[in-house]
């Protein structure tokens, strides 16, 4: 049941879900590594429309963003296992700039890239929370898995 009174109630409108872009964020110590990538700071996002189409240097991701099933952001990672364009143990593809963390973006259906079928993508966006709110307003549930720091 709703906890919200139909006054609380936000209506998502058209012009909400206009494309937005969200940055990856490069971390200062991490870009002579990246520009093996061919990752610079105009080449480093995520667009967000009825699509996702993830740009990483010379790697593009794409996939509609009705293949979205849900969102974690995660994090942080060592430096080691978050930079570059990366392939996990599941199958999943990382676009990582920074070790600080990232949202996990997991398909329905997975993605062919290439020769791969990739059933999730990971993404160092700056605004973390803001990805995950955008995707949220769009229908697609997720959770804030974050470690605490000590």
């Amino acid at each position: 049941m709703d906890s919200q009174s139909p006054s609380e109630r936000r209506v998502v409108t058209e012009s909400d879900l206009a494309g937005r872009r969200f940055l990856i964020r490069l971390g200062r110590k991490s870009r002579p590594l990246l520009l093996l990538f061919g990752v610079r700071g105009d080449n480093a996002y995520v667009d967000l429309d009825t699509r996702i189409d993830a740009r990483f240097g010379f790697f593009r991701f794409q996939t509609p963003l009705a293949n979205i099933v849900r969102w974690r952001i995660e994090g942080p990672w060592l430096w080691l296992t978050a930079i570059g364009v990366r392939r996990g143990i599941r199958g999943d593809i990382s676009f990582g700039g920074t070790p600080r963390g990232g949202v996990r973006l997991d398909f329905r259906e997975p993605v062919h890239w290439g020769p791969l079928r990739v059933p999730a993508l990971y993404v160092t966006v700056e605004d973390l929370e803001g990805l995950a709110a955008d995707l949220t307003e769009r229908g697609i549930p997720g959770e804030d898995a974050r470690r605490k720091r000590d």
